[in-house]
């Protein structure tokens, strides 16, 4: 337990120590399989970290059985000299004998100690992962504008907003700043994510220029003026009250949704009966009636803390709450920046969150031409494409060619 802490980055506090050896103590008696799980939820230790136990278990059990081969004989050892009086105590060599065993268990201990320190990699490197990803491949360079270097207002629409964009040569593409995995700025402070690959790939296909404008949430509840931007694709969930309001285009991605809670939690939180068996629960959700409703129909006894931003969440930590209702694609993104959260989808029935891209001004031609790209760029794999890369992280990672006179001396060849 202690060096499950220590390796996960959870160690036990001193104050633990008395609390771990009674409790341990007791649920050791039964099932070692079933006591470790129940020892490192009670000390907030990663869960995961039960699969080190299960490894291990698999060693120490060959040390277990030499040891009790050696326990016996020497048992039995004593047993005979005690049987024929020759068995004598020496306390000198007894002082002794613990002494050299004393010194020689404290250099085994630092020296494995200091070589797990020095020899064991324990950095934390799948945050700068996920902020340091690139676009899947090129599909252009766009004029990305930011909050701080707000856009001009486009020109007036005259006959749609499709028209608009192929007259002026510009396809102009709203972004939230807050949509990971869809929409965000990396390490590099480059614009990236699903949704903007796929606005670039629109804007390459129509043979138009793309721009990214950053836009407000609010524009979720008033509509989306056709002079800030064409579309935004920026992971919009489609709701009820939201289709009130704007236009949206053709489902082109299912998000499920679950909860993010502590890691030690994540079990409890599989099943929607062991959740309902905890009684009263503070859960954050997201200001949307959507989601209020479908939490309150499968758990009766909820409190709901609402939340503007993702980010809410891990701040309201200190608040108590018991988790956050969120979709297991963006929360996989976040959970790789909070690592002592995890996501927990729960079984049985998960239910899904289409996601569409919001047209400006309610645009027919506009909505019409999404909705056919939409499905061309089902068909011809790009989405499933995208979702493998910003969703579940494939080639996450640039891999680093090997070494060469071309590139590394002679810079033929980057």
């Amino acid at each position: 337990m202690l060096f499950a802490g220590w390796f996960a980055d959870a160690p036990v506090a001193l104050t633990g120590y008395p609390r771990l050896a009674g409790t341990g103590l007791l649920v050791m008696f039964g099932n070692v399989n079933a006591a470790i799980p129940f020892l490192l939820d009670m000390l907030r230790i990663p869960a995961d970290t039960f699969q080190l136990f299960v490894t291990s278990a698999i060693v120490n059990a060959r040390f277990g059985t030499l040891l009790a081969a050696v326990h016996t004989v020497a048992i039995a050892v004593l047993g005979a000299c005690a049987v024929a009086g020759t068995l004598k105590f020496d306390a000198r060599k007894l002082l002794r004998f613990a002494l050299i065993t004393t010194l020689m268990a404290a250099a085994v201990v630092g020296g494995v100690r200091g070589v797990l320190e020095l020899g064991l990699d324990r950095s934390y490197t799948k945050d700068a992962t996920l902020t340091g990803m690139a676009p899947l491949r090129e599909r252009g360079t766009p004029d990305t504008f930011t909050s701080r270097h707000p856009a001009p207002p486009l020109p007036a629409v005259t006959t749609s907003v499709l028209d608009r964009a192929r007259t002026s040569g510009v396809l102009r593409v709203g972004y939230f700043e807050d949509s990971l995995p869809y929409a965000f700025f990396n390490s590099r402070g480059e614009l990236v994510g699903f949704d903007i690959e796929m606005a670039l790939q629109l804007a390459r296909d129509l043979g138009v220029r793309p721009e990214l404008v950053p836009v407000d949430r609010t524009v979720m509840d008033t509509g989306l003026d056709a002079s800030v931007c064409d579309l935004i694709m920026s992971g919009v969930a489609v709701t009820t009250e939201r289709s009130a309001h704007v236009q949206f285009s053709s489902s082109y991605l299912d998000e499920t949704v679950a909860f993010i809670v502590r890691d030690n939690l994540a079990s409890a939180f599989s099943e929607w009966s062991s959740v309902r068996a905890m009684g009263h629960l503070r859960l954050a959700l997201p200001r949307s009636p959507y989601y209020v409703q479908k939490i309150q129909e499968e758990l009766a006894d909820v409190e709901i803390v609402p939340i503007d931003r993702m980010e809410d969440i891990f701040k309201l930590r200190a608040q108590s709450i018991d988790g956050a209702v969120v979709t297991a694609e963006r929360g996989s993104a976040y959970t790789l920046l909070h690592p002592e959260y995890s996501v927990a989808v729960p079984k049985p029935r998960p239910f899904k969150v289409p996601l569409a891209y919001v047209i400006a001004g309610r645009d027919a031609a506009m909505t019409a031409m999404v909705n056919t790209w939409i499905e061309l760029k089902r068909k011809d794999g790009t989405i499933d494409g995208l979702f493998a890369h910003w969703i579940l992280g494939q080639d996450s990672t640039r891999h680093q060619p090997r070494w060469s006179v071309v590139r590394d001396v002679l810079h033929w060849a980057r």
